[in-house]
Parts: C-alpha cells; sequence; structure tokens
C-alpha cells in the first residue's frame, strides 16, 4: 500500500518558516550572555535571572495559547505571534536601558510561547496521521538546523560586528520567516462543541506525568544551550564553542532520520528510554571536562565536541517521540492544549535550568552546575521507566 504524502509545498513552506524562526532566536541566544555583561555589567547570576524572564513569559502564555488554538481559527493566532516574534529583533535595535531591555524579552517569550505551539499544532493539522512522527520529526529537524548554525554565526559575528548587526540579522531571518508562514495553507479548522471552561482546556491532565520526566531533562538542556559557551572558556577550551552547537545539531539531524519513523511504528516509549541513557552519560561527562582538561587538554577538548554529538542524537531521539506522546494522549480536539502542555513542560524545565545554572557557577563552578543537571536527568530516566512509559499504555488513545 503507498505512503500517504509527506512532502507538500505547504509543509515546505511550514519548515521554512520554521528554520527561519529558530534560526533568528538562536542567532542571539549565544551572544545575550555577552551582551548583558559587555553594555549592561550585569553578573552571572543577573543574566541568568534576566534572560529565564523570556522563558518565563513563554511558559505563561503556552497554557492559554493551547485553549485559543483549539478554540479559534489557528492560522491567524500563528501569523500574529509570529509578526509580533519579529518584530521584537527591532525593539533590541533602540534599548539603551536595562529595563526596557528586560521587557521586551517579555513581550518576545510572549510571542515565542504562541508561535511555537501554533507552528507544531499546524504541522499536525496539514500531514497525514500515518507519518505524523516522521511529519514533527523532520520539523523539528529544522530547529537543529538552525540551532547548527545559528549560534556559531552569532558567536562569529560577536567577534566581529557589533550588537546592532546581530539583531538586525535576526530582524532580516525573521521577516523572511513571516513570509513563508503567510503562504501555509491550512484547512478550515473543524468546529468542534464547546465546552465549559476548565483546567484540562489549558493543561493535558494526563500529560503531567510525562512532563514531569520532560521537566526534569530540560533543566541541564536549558543550562547547555545558554552557558556552554561560557563553561568553555571557563575551563580553557580554546577551540570556537560554537561548534558545541554545530556537533549537537548533527546529532540531533541524525536521529532525526530514524526516529520518527520508530514513532510511527508504535514504539514511542522504548525511543524515549533509549534518548533517556544517552542523556544521563553525556551530561556526566560534560561535568567532567573541568577536571579532565587539567590532566590532558586536548583529550578534554574531543570528548567535549563529542559529547554535544551525541547530546543531539539524545536529545534528537526524544524530542518527536515525546511530542507524539502527548498528541496520543489527546483527541483531535485538544491537539494544541497537548503541543502547549508539552512544550510548556520543557519551558519550566529551561527557566530552571538559566536561573540554577547561573546560580551555581555564580556560588562554585560551572561543571558543578552541570553535574546538578546530570543528576536531574538520572531521576527523569527512573521516573519515566516506573511511572510515565505505563501510564502511556494504559491512556493512550491511538
Amino acid at each position: 500500500m503507498a505512503k500517504d504524502k509527506l512532502v507538500t509545498p505547504d509543509y515546505c513552506r511550514i519548515l521554512a518558516a520554521n528554520f527561519l524562526l529558530f534560526f533568528a532566536f538562536y542567532l542571539i541566544l549565544p551572544v545575550l550572555p555577552f551582551y548583558l555583561t559587555e553594555v549592561f555589567q550585569a553578573s552571572n547570576a543577573a543574566v541568568g535571572i534576566i534572560l529565564s524572564c523570556y522563558t518565563i513569559a513563554a511558559l505563561c502564555i503556552r497554557p492559554f495559547s493551547g485553549y485559543l488554538l483549539d478554540t479559534l481559527a489557528r492560522k491567524p493566532l500563528y501569523l500574529i505571534a509570529y509578526f509580533i516574534f519579529t518584530t521584537i529583533f527591532a525593539g533590541y535595535l533602540l534599548a539603551g536601558v536595562l529595563m526596557l531591555f528586560v521587557m521586551l524579552r517579555v513581550v518576545h517569550g510572549l510571542a515565542f510561547g504562541m508561535v511555537t505551539v501554533a507552528g507544531n499544532t499546524i504541522v499536525i493539522d496539514i500531514t497525514p496521521s500515518s507519518r505524523r512522527g516522521e511529519a514533527v520529526g523532520y520539523y523539528g529537524l529544522m530547529n537543529n538546523m538552525a540551532m547548527s548554525i545559528g549560534p556559531m554565526v552569532g558567536l562569529f559575528m560577536h567577534d566581529t560586528y557589533s550588537f546592532q548587526a546581530i539583531f538586525t540579522f535576526s530582524l532580516a531571518s525573521g521577516s523572511l520567516g513571516f513570509i513563508m508562514a503567510c503562504l501555509v495553507k491550512t484547512p478550515a479548522k473543524q468546529p468542534v462543541q464547546s465546552e465549559p471552561i476548565s483546567f484540562d482546556r489549558f493543561v493535558l491532565l494526563k500529560g503531567i506525568p510525562a512532563g514531569v520526566s520532560l521537566l526534569l531533562l530540560s533543566i541541564p538542556y536549558g543550562m547547555t544551550s545558554t552557558y556552554v559557551a561560557m563553561y568553555a572558556k571557563e575551563i580553557g577550551i580554546t577551540i570556537s564553542s560554537g561548534l558545541f552547537f554545530t556537533f549537537m545539531a548533527v546529532g540531533m539531524a541524525v536521529s532525526r532520520m530514524f526516529s520518527g519513523r520508530q514513532v510511527d511504528k508504535g514504539r514511542i516509549t522504548q525511543v524515549i528510554a533509549l534518548g533517556l541513557y544517552l542523556v544521563c552519560f553525556c551530561f556526566f561527562a560534560l561535568s567532567a571536562c573541568g577536571m579532565l582538561i587539567k590532566w590532558n587538554t586536548t583529550f578534554a577538548t574531543y570528548l567535549f565536541f563529542g559529547i554535544a554529538l551525541f547530546l543531539g542524537i539524545g536529545f534528537g531521539t526524544m524530542f518527536p517521540a515525546f511530542n507524539s506522546l502527548f498528541v496520543n494522549l489527546a483527541p483531535n480536539s485538544k491537539r494544541g492544549t497537548a503541543t502547549s502542555t508539552y512544550l510548556t513542560s520543557w519551558d519550566v524545565g529551561i527557566g530552571i535550568g538559566l536561573m540554577s545554572g547561573g546560580y551555581i557557577a555564580q556560588i562554585t563552578s560551572f561543571d558543578a552546575a552541570y553535574l546538578f543537571g546530570a543528576c536531574l536527568t538520572v531521576v527523569s530516566t527512573f521516573y519515566f521507566r516506573l511511572k510515565v512509559a505505563p501510564h502511556f499504555e494504559r491512556n493512550k488513545l491511538r
């Protein structure tokens, strides 16, 4: 029997829109700690708190965005959020006061929270259900490609150009992505019976156990995405830390090639468990790099970038599987809520990672922060095997 068609013009356009959105996001992500310390003389702890405002704002809007996407037409909400997200980059060019920058970060976080939930939900709407794992996997691959190129370009531009040039480049990327998003045609939303407002309209209650496991996992990920360049500088790795993101994204790209297909075959919990084991090992190894570099600089440097590759494989394996897990626990009328619960869990952990990473590094060191993160991945693994996987098997709808 012929496979349902996955690659269509609309699917390609939303992939492009997603890539350009995340490229704009990742371009400035590793540069912002330097921007805050160099321009505003902020401390490590203050940087963590300021950057976490973005994630907290995204987190606050996630449950409401899921409800709105399940209630109203999805594409207009997607375009409004995308437009606001892009416009904020122009605001950064004018923000000469720290408080104004913080306010813009909050609005940016709100827009990001809405646009990512909307994008993920629209992908599920425009692709056949029999290939949902693949569709979500390749859609997520665009994030990974952006993550491989964006931070490297951002750190390179930081060495060569002004912060204003970096923000302008992000604005251009977002603007092009917005044009692509406008061209995506979405199916007419099926009318759903109006339900009374309840907590379950904002948070997928059946997804909470999986959300706890994902939250614990995203804390060290948040530390890595924001502080790994500073960690490399602290322990004395001289090769550009932008390559860390490149290796990580290569690992994610490789894993997406096979993990989505395994998910479509029904092996969701097995795929997640495999990724968890790999990520546990990687974070313990990452925390050891600070000690190992004193023993052998070359070995520690190779290990540092090798960890990035295997972290990418681990997370890339889990992302489409976790997304499908949440969607498979919800009826079609609650796809937006399922997606927002998935992303909310992720954002809570990222926010905790930003704050705790900066705080732990301030009182001890970054390798201690990564050791703390590694311990959380062990807890997440045990919780997933003992609680989440059995719960999913009992409650899945498809």
